[in-house]
């Protein structure tokens, strides 16, 4: 039978490139991991792990009330995460709630403006969206190879794929909440003489904020999916314990682990959601129960 394929490959070409960049600039790359590693992962990982959990778990309780205004959820995440402290897994979830809260940071300062920009720039959004669709559907230990290349093993490595995987959806909903605000709203807004900077901050980011919040809530959520893969390129934490149930074949050290995630999740959910809620919606929430009562 004929063979109808012709050959071709350009691993050889992405091959070349990534040593280029790690022999031209794998002292920049080095740099980065240090300044990473000294000025912000390190101090917050340390610091919420020397914070008495009591004093965690009032911050978190405040927090969900200030998001929620309902206090049998707000006890209901207190007491979830409580229970990751009997399991003897509280200084592993403080590692991973700091490993998560750098990639985080650094996802929004990446993906908002970029968003923003894309809002303002239809050929900017053509030319990202292939890119967008590409790092989403990449399968996530393709992000390891370059990466662990160019930052070696550790925990820097691990944020760096995170923020790659976690960038797409912030991006994505940060230009569509922007383009769907009001154009009769902004049209207003400019007739009173207000200027580019005054419409962006004032206008048209507030009412683009239930979108923007739910990308962040998207980006968060694929930042803890992330957890136990990047176990296996040295981040510590509980993705780690994940990790070693599956290699001693420990069924029950990996459900622990993988069940403080789910809680760690869904506490971020509920908090990242309320925020995400348009004030509206919350005072005629409020409205309809004070009316069924």
């Amino acid at each position: 039978m004929a063979d109808i394929f012709f050959s071709f490959s350009f691993a050889d070409t992405i091959n070349q490139f990534v040593t280029w960049l790690v022999q031209d600039y794998g002292d920049s790359f080095h740099h980065i991991t240090e300044l990473l590693l000294s000025y912000l992962l390190v101090p917050l990982e340390r610091g919420l792990i020397a914070l008495p959990p009591a004093l965690v778990l009032a911050g978190v309780a405040g927090l969900s009330y200030h998001a929620t205004r309902r206090l049998g959820i707000s006890a209901l995440l207190v007491v979830a995460l409580y229970l990751i402290g009997c399991l003897g897994l509280w200084d592993k979830l403080m590692q991973t709630l700091a490993l998560m809260m750098v990639s985080t940071l650094l996802t929004v300062l990446l993906g908002v403006p970029l968003g923003i920009w894309m809002s303002r720039s239809k050929g900017l959004r053509l030319a990202l969206a292939p890119v967008l669709d590409v790092m989403q559907t990449l399968p996530t230990f393709v992000y390891l190879i370059p990466v662990l290349m160019l930052f070696g093993l550790g925990k820097v490595p691990a944020i760096f794929a995170t923020v790659i995987y976690a960038l797409p959806p912030l991006v994505r909903l940060t230009d569509l909440g922007i383009r769907q605000v009001d154009g009769e709203v902004q049209e207003a807004a400019c007739s009173f003489g207000t200027t580019y900077w005054q419409l962006l901050f004032g206008v048209q980011l507030p009412l683009a904020r239930p979108s923007i919040m739910a990308g962040i809530n998207q980006s968060v959520m694929m930042a803890l999916a992330m957890v136990v893969i990047a176990s296996m390129i040295g981040s510590r934490g509980l993705g780690e314990d994940v990790l070693a149930g599956i290699n001693n074949m420990d069924m029950g050290k990996g459900m622990q682990a993988g069940i403080a995630i789910v809680i760690l999740a869904i506490v971020i959910d509920r908090i990242s959601q309320a925020y995400g809620q348009d004030g509206r919606m919350k005072a005629m929430r409020r409205r309809s129960k004070a009316a069924t009562r």
